[in-house]
């Protein structure tokens, strides 16, 4: 295992942290041991997230993509990886530094949920009002 070469990245979207790692020569997406349409239940929109990076940079057969993602949902599970994918493939190949940059794949969502705030019952959301 030491031996081979693998490219480490870290993708956070929302609460989910996604830890990828991707193997040159071999193919296919793994997320947390299960096959990416197995993971997603056949939601074919976050598998064209997860899959982004790759198809952008033409090196959807070069590498396989092994993922750790934890916390948040499928959405922001799926975003975090695509992240993750991004910040690695810069770092097996720094030429394709710009077009990820360009196309918005190494940029950290920084969208969070907006805490509840004391005497509201949400982050906004008032108590019902009534005058009698």
């Amino acid at each position: 295992m030491a031996d081979k070469i693998q490219y480490l990245g870290t993708g956070r979207r929302k609460t989910s942290i996604a830890r990828v790692r991707l193997v040159p020569g071999e193919q296919g997406v793994t997320i947390n041991g299960k096959s990416m349409d197995e993971y997603f239940g056949g939601r074919a929109i976050l598998a064209r997230i997860v899959e982004q990076p790759l198809a952008l940079t033409e090196t959807l057969t070069k590498y396989a993509v092994k993922v750790n993602v934890i916390g948040g949902g499928n959405s922001g599970q799926a975003g975090a990886i695509r992240h993750g994918i991004a910040r690695a493939l810069v770092l097996a190949d720094d030429s394709l530094k710009a077009a990820l940059r360009e196309a918005g794949f190494l940029t950290r969502d920084s969208r969070m949920v907006e805490r509840k705030k004391y005497g509201k019952k949400k982050s906004r959301r008032s108590p019902q009002f009534s005058k009698r």
